[in-house]
């Protein structure tokens, strides 16, 4: 039962919000006068459950603290609802589990791994009641892996950095490291490495080098994951050799057409023609080479 003391303490700033304005200063805490209070409904219990759910929670043991919760959130871009979210999730598995919890977030790119690490408090600045500090792993703090031998020694942490600097020009050494480091590794160690690594890289450029290595490097590896990874570089290398002979045969086109016609072909010319890969400006230069008076006409106005 609540008693009356209780009551009392806390009941009477709901009569008089303008109260605790007043009190402040006797509290050291110096905020602006409120030009405004309204009582609100003390009831947080949510009318509706809502879904929230972090995207990986870990209980760790230790011999020096005892245990811990650690919430791992992936973020791809900045959100201004997560800091409130992230706020959320920390304090109910405090409240839930009666343990320590901490907060990993793990980036891809330095504005959004450099937003998420910003301190974020619930108060004001005066009164930083509850104040949330991530702690990210991104491009700027990760290791760049790109020795074999030191790949080897850690494969996970190697795929982690691959992941981590997907957006990175030296994303493709570390993924020549891994792809040889995995080469000794036993295909149910390798499986999972190859998987996250292709999944992590998402649709960046540095996925198709992925699958290339994977292709070449890994080529004995019969598992699901290692063929559907080849089944998609062997498709896209087929795609690739469509479309680059396309280009050829509209090359040749062109320079047919232009010899047909009796026009003079300078070598220059030829080989801004035959190192053309685009079929669509291939057939815009044959339209063109039907009727230019010159063969360099084909090229005007680019």
């Amino acid at each position: 039962m609540v008693s009356q003391p209780h009551e009392a303490m806390h009941r009477i700033f709901q009569h008089d919000p303008g109260l605790f304005s007043r009190v402040a200063h006797f509290l050291g805490v110096d905020i602006p006068r409120p030009i405004g209070a309204t009582a609100l409904p003390t009831d947080l219990t949510e009318a509706s459950p809502v879904e929230r759910r972090v995207d990986t929670l870990l209980r760790f043991e230790t011999a020096e603290r005892g245990p811990f919760l650690l919430a791992i959130e992936a973020q791809g871009k900045k959100d201004p609802n997560k800091p409130a979210s992230w706020a959320y999730y920390v304090s109910y598995l405090w409240t839930k589990y009666r343990l320590p919890a901490a907060l990993l977030v793990v980036c891809q790119d330095h504005t959004t791994a450099k937003w998420a690490q910003q301190t974020v408090t619930s108060g004001p600045p005066e009164l930083p009641t509850l104040t949330l500090r991530p702690v990210v792993a991104g491009p700027h703090n990760m290791p760049v892996i790109t020795d074999p031998e030191e790949a080897r020694a850690d494969l996970v942490l190697a795929s982690l950095a691959a992941i981590t600097h997907a957006a990175e020009p030296v994303v493709n050494a570390i993924l020549k490291a891994l792809s040889t480091a995995l080469r000794d590794a036993p295909e149910d160690i390798a499986d999972p490495i190859v998987e996250f690594t292709a999944h992590g890289l998402g649709n960046r450029p540095a996925k198709h080098l992925w699958r290339n290595l994977v292709a070449v490097d890994l080529s004995f590896y019969k598992s699901y994951i290692s063929e559907e990874i080849r089944d998609e570089g062997r498709e896209q290398g087929r795609e690739q050799g469509r479309e680059q002979g396309r280009a050829q045969q509209g090359a040749q086109d062109v320079l047919l057409v232009l010899e047909q016609r009796g026009l003079d072909v300078s070598d220059d010319i030829r080989t801004r023609i035959t190192e053309c890969g685009d079929p669509e400006v291939l057939r815009h230069w044959l339209a063109r080479a039907v009727t230019a008076p010159a063969a360099e006409d084909i090229f005007e106005g680019e």
